[in-house]
């Protein structure tokens, strides 16, 4: 059973849906929360720590509805899944005016109201976490319980800052409860000292949590050291410690309670979300505590939004199945079924024209009018031809999308060896096959994949494949814009004209704005002009800093 207390105590009730820097770190706090007497019970204090878990995501507004219209978390389907629009990964149906795709096509300013949600999300979190870590001693709870809870609360908080600092840069660093006239005047810490505070945070952290392997059935959705060193990982990544990173990730790999789930996409659909391979996962439940993830993006046919609408550049980015790099050249690509002959994971990830899903035949042909998925610019369905295929649960029974348990990876131990073989390949290490087939090859292995063994070990070739290997086994689980930006390559891939699938034949496409129809047959979907040098952090909320200035 899940560890579902995380989600559906509705007594919570830190409940601090507040806009401003102000009110969020501002959290003397909790007048819902507190009383004289609060700390003294166990319960409570198992109560207070789902508040920190949850965090702000999306309560049901009635029993069977978990519908998001704007992140609630960096962990919500919302605030996790679709950041991917800004990416080259996936596209916003609501068009180029979504305040998501404006993150990264050249018109990102400080009101736009998704980073101003991911802000305010942040600190109200952070706000939570140390208004726990101030109170807990109270409860006269046993050393070990006590530990472990302050253990999991400094990760929950050490991971609002590695993202504030992924995405913003230098912001405030607030570790105490502050009064509303200091939570007007706080200042930014430096990244430099944002990266050491998240260090040593999730260092502490790991050493205080247990094993992924201590972890009972019922406690699904707690921390365990492996995800704070995860997460530690990451940070040395963003930092290029290259030697400290593959410490960091051999560290998970050697205690050894992880591994490769040889069943794909049984990872994404909820039929196998206790896999050793899913480290860390945001946990929902059916009718108390559900998401509408697959509101949002199943087909049109099927009751779906289509929201999310996978990019040709994705689809293309998978290889053949011998292992050589897709191109429309190629004799073994088929524009009637592009996922032939491909990589397995293109079918696994992304839903294409004529595939079947559920009892339907997706049908996004623009030349179909008949079709409720036909590709156009004026039906509630598809901007690119693409659907999601991964999340866009197949085996899902209920008759209410928006009332899904499906679950969120958070952290894949697929990504564990894909960023250990990164950290030692830039770190300079000597690759040998040895380590290509205990990471890569391993992923790339899986029996419901089993694509050919990596075995080139010259590190500018390697770097291609590894950087190609990692945006196709996680495309759309929200960590591709990451990416981009930590390599330093977004002001290069996240520029000009981006197509969606290929129709040839049909005489309805959709042109490029030079009036030009794609040689290949695609659909022009958008374009994107992300700005070097100013689009690589995104600006404090123009409502924050008309609050503090020392935040401009």
């Amino acid at each position: 059973m899940k560890y579902r207390y995380i989600f559906f105590l509705t007594i919570l009730m830190i409940s601090i849906n507040l806009s401003s820097c102000r009110k969020d770190l501002n959290q003397n706090p909790i007048d819902e929360f507190t009383t004289q007497n609060f700390w003294s019970s166990p319960q409570n204090v198992l109560i207070a720590l789902a508040g920190v878990y949850r965090g702000n995501i999306q309560m049901a507004a009635s029993p069977n509805t978990g519908a998001e219209y704007s992140p609630t978390d960096w962990w919500s389907y919302y605030g996790l899944l679709f950041l991917e629009f800004a990416s080259d990964n996936d596209y916003d149906r609501r068009g180029d005016g979504s305040p998501i795709v404006s993150l990264t096509n050249g018109t990102l300013t400080p009101t736009n109201s998704i980073i101003s949600a991911y802000w305010s999300l942040s600190y109200a979190r952070i706000a939570r976490c140390n208004y726990f870590l101030e109170n807990v001693a109270k409860a006269n709870l046993s050393a070990a319980l006590t530990n472990r809870y302050i253990a999991e609360v400094r990760f929950i908080r050490a991971c609002q800052y590695f993202y504030l600092s992924q995405y913003f840069g230098a912001v405030p660093l607030v570790t105490t409860t502050l009064t509303e006239q200091q939570a007007n005047n706080v200042t930014k810490a430096s990244l430099a000292n944002i990266y050491t505070y998240t260090e040593n945070e999730f260092t502490a952290a790991a050493a205080g949590l247990p094993r992924y392997s201590a972890l009972t059935a019922a406690e699904m959705g707690r921390a365990s050291a492996q995800v704070a060193l995860a997460f530690l990982g990451r940070v040395y990544l963003a930092e290029q410690k290259w030697s400290t990173a593959a410490t960091t990730y051999n560290q998970i790999i050697t205690y050894g309670d992880n591994s490769i789930d040889p069943n794909f996409t049984s990872l994404f659909d909820g039929s196998n979300e206790s896999s050793k391979e899913i480290i860390f996962a945001t946990q929902y439940l059916v009718n108390t505590a559900p998401n509408a993830m697959l509101q949002h993006i199943y087909p049109a046919a099927l009751g779906g939004y289509m929201i999310s609408d996978p990019l040709g550049s994705l689809a293309e980015s998978f290889e053949f199945n011998d292992g050589t790099p897709f191109s429309f050249a190629d004799p073994r690509y088929n524009p009637a079924n592009i996922g032939q002959n491909r990589d397995p994971r293109l079918n696994y990830t992304i839903l294409s024209n004529g595939q079947t899903f559920k009892n339907i035949t997706y049908d996004s042909n623009p030349m179909d009018a008949a079709s409720a998925d036909q590709l156009t610019l004026t039906k509630q369905a598809t901007r690119t031809g693409f659907a999601p295929m991964k999340f866009n649960s197949q085996v899902f029974s209920g008759n209410n999308l928006a009332n899904s348990g499906i679950t969120l990876p958070i952290i894949r131990y697929s990504e564990v060896l894909l960023s250990y073989l990164e950290a030692e390949l830039e770190s300079g290490a000597p690759i040998n096959q040895a380590l290509l087939d205990a990471t890569i090859n391993q992923v790339r292995g899986r029996a419901s994949v089993n694509m050919p063994k990596i075995t080139e070990t010259n590190p500018t070739l390697l770097r291609v494949i590894l950087r190609r290997e990692r945006r196709n086994e996680l495309a759309l689980e929200g960590t591709r814009l990451w990416d981009l930006l930590r390599w330093g390559v977004a002001g290069t891939v996240l520029q000009g004209q981006f197509y969606g699938a290929p129709y040839p034949g049909a005489t309805n496409l959709r042109k490029n704005p030079s009036g030009a129809v794609d040689p290949d047959g695609r659909w022009y979907v958008t374009t994107k002009a992300f700005r070097v040098g100013q689009d690589e952090h995104w600006p404090i909320p123009q409502s924050e800093q008309n609050i503090n200035p020392n935040l401009r």
